[in-house]
């Protein structure tokens, strides 16, 4: 009887989820053509013809370029920062729909169309040009760093969810670096223009299903008009624990810092010129990259309202076991872990996708939590090689010069796994300053997109106003975050506006001088 939900007769409806959806379809078709129309594509030759090299400078199909960007970039982002974002509410919700609209698609569609103005360059490069050489350097390190810490946090996770089915931790761990050496090694053609899209199309099938399941279903969960309170529907409003956790992780920054896939990732900027070596047409920008980000917030909003379902509706007593539903009640009555902190994402995952979609289920969830970090890890180790030899100089049509950066690099990404397995907190600790490296690397993207706009001499306005935006956010969460400076508050968010302030003045400063160069 304490499983029973309350308030059975709340109305069961998702009226802001459907509402979601069709904002994103609506901000695709409108937003995404404006923003299209703000670059300017045309048909002039791009890199992918004019530097074809056979490894990295490839035409493929653009279907094909269209599902290695969506995994390049999605992973298991959309899922689990979804998952955990949800928390907060259908807040969530709002930043996945406006975050995804008029920043991130736009961030990406801008960053990748900007790689192939310029002969498919890589994101330092490109910030080098807009924002100048120290920024430049600053940008080398700090994207290198952030790839690397994908690449492992992605190798460890997958790994230990493949002990549990057969085989020692440490000998997946060996299995995946030595797949990511081949991938990373390999032209982009054989493994991943080839492998890619099969796991492209076997997450959006499993989001596809999942939302079938909703619509069936149409649990009673949160609306963006209710008292989020009164929308806990579990027999004990005390083990859902979203309360504490927000309490200690305020939904200004937080909210914006765990879903970044789904809304906003500078992680992204760093894929784009993967796939900009490989378009024959500008034209094909905005449904590759533009389009992408779109289905991923598709994707994100599905898992939000998963999550929503999972632990407000108290949906988890339908898809564990009986043994776990009173394992859980057990610890929880001796003051033992909430909700939110003993089911964690990849085991909402696991739970849901086994209960709602059978054995078919299972094998999806396994990609999705296995699969698809492994092939961001793969990428962002590919990104990381590219960008090093733009920054050297060196040409990487011939194996020995590829071996040439590989070999220091995977050494180096070792050594930091390594102290990741030795450290009790060593994950976490990784996990937690690559979601802040994350959102700061979409700070210098969109700081530098805004540059661009204004020496082109078109509305910058789209470009500004995330990157303020963004700005805020970064600065905010390094005042008032405990694994950062943990200010007060009302001292870190004082901070934060000021921070805005000197943005705005530095940018309008920069600007009047501009205008004035320009005009003289």
């Amino acid at each position: 009887m304490l499983l029973l939900p309350r308030n059975l007769n709340k109305k069961e409806e998702m009226v802001s989820f459907l509402l979601s959806l069709v904002a994103l379809v609506l901000g695709y078709l409108f937003y995404g053509k404006f923003v299209a129309h703000v670059f300017g594509p045309d048909d002039r030759p791009t890199p992918a013809v004019t530097k074809a090299d056979g490894v990295d400078f490839i035409v493929l199909p653009s279907w094909k370029i269209f599902m290695i960007q969506f995994l390049n970039i999605a992973g298991t982002g959309p899922i689990f920062g979804a998952i955990m974002g949800a928390w907060y509410g259908p807040v969530a919700y709002l930043w996945i729909v406006l975050g995804c609209i008029f920043a991130g698609a736009m961030h990406d569609y801008m960053s990748g169309m900007l790689s192939i103005r310029h002969g498919g360059a890589g994101l330092p490069e490109l910030v080098g040009k807009y924002l100048g050489g120290t920024t430049r350097k600053v940008m080398l390190v700090f994207s290198v760093l952030l790839l690397m810490m994908v690449g492992v946090v992605f190798v460890y996770s997958p790994a230990i969810i493949l002990e549990s089915i057969c085989g020692s931790k440490m000998f997946w761990i060996i299995a995946i670096f030595v797949y990511y050496i081949i991938a990373t090694l390999l032209p982009i053609d054989k493994i991943i223009g080839k492998v890619y899209p099969l796991f492209a199309i076997s997450l959006l099938f499993m989001a596809a299903a999942l939302m079938i399941c909703l619509i069936v279903k149409m649990p009673a969960i949160p609306e963006l008009w209710d008292n989020l309170s009164e929308s806990n529907l579990n027999a004990n409003p005390a083990w859902l624990g979203a309360e504490p956790f927000m309490s200690k992780n305020p939904l200004f920054p937080c909210l914006f810092i765990t879903i970044a896939c789904g809304a906003i990732s500078g992680f992204h900027a760093t894929q784009s010129p993967l796939m900009a070596r490989c378009m024959k047409s500008e034209k094909l920008g905005r449904p590759i990259f533009y389009g992408s980000m779109i289905t991923e917030g598709f994707v994100a909003l599905i898992w939000a309202t998963v999550s929503m379902y999972f632990f407000y509706y108290g949906g988890w007593r339908e898809v564990v076991s009986p043994e776990v539903a009173q394992q859980f009640t057990a610890q929880a009555a001796d003051g033992g872990k909430t909700l939110v902190q003993y089911f964690d994402a990849p085991t909402v995952v696991k739970l849901v996708c086994s209960s709602w979609l059978g054995v078919a289920g299972g094998v999806l969830a396994l990609l999705g939590v296995v699969a698809a970090p492994i092939t961001s890890g793969d990428t962002a180790f590919r990104s990381a090689r590219l960008i090093i030899a733009e920054a050297i100089g060196l040409e990487q049509h011939s194996m020995h010069r590829r071996l040439y950066i590989c070999i220091p690099m995977f050494v180096a990404a070792i050594l930091l796994l390594v102290w990741q397995m030795n450290n009790p907190d060593g994950f976490n600790v990784i996990w937690q300053y690559f979601g802040w490296a994350n959102q700061t690397l979409s700070v210098f993207t969109l700081w530098t997109l805004t540059v661009y706009l204004v020496q082109r001499q078109k509305p910058f306005i789209v470009t500004l106003v995330p990157a303020l935006f963004m700005t805020v956010v970064c600065s905010t969460f390094l005042l008032i975050s405990k694994q950062a400076l943990g200010l007060q508050s009302t001292v870190a968010y004082t901070g934060s506006i000021i921070i805005l302030v000197l943005a705005l003045v530095w940018f309008f400063a920069w600007y009047t001088k501009y205008q004035r160069t320009i005009h003289s």
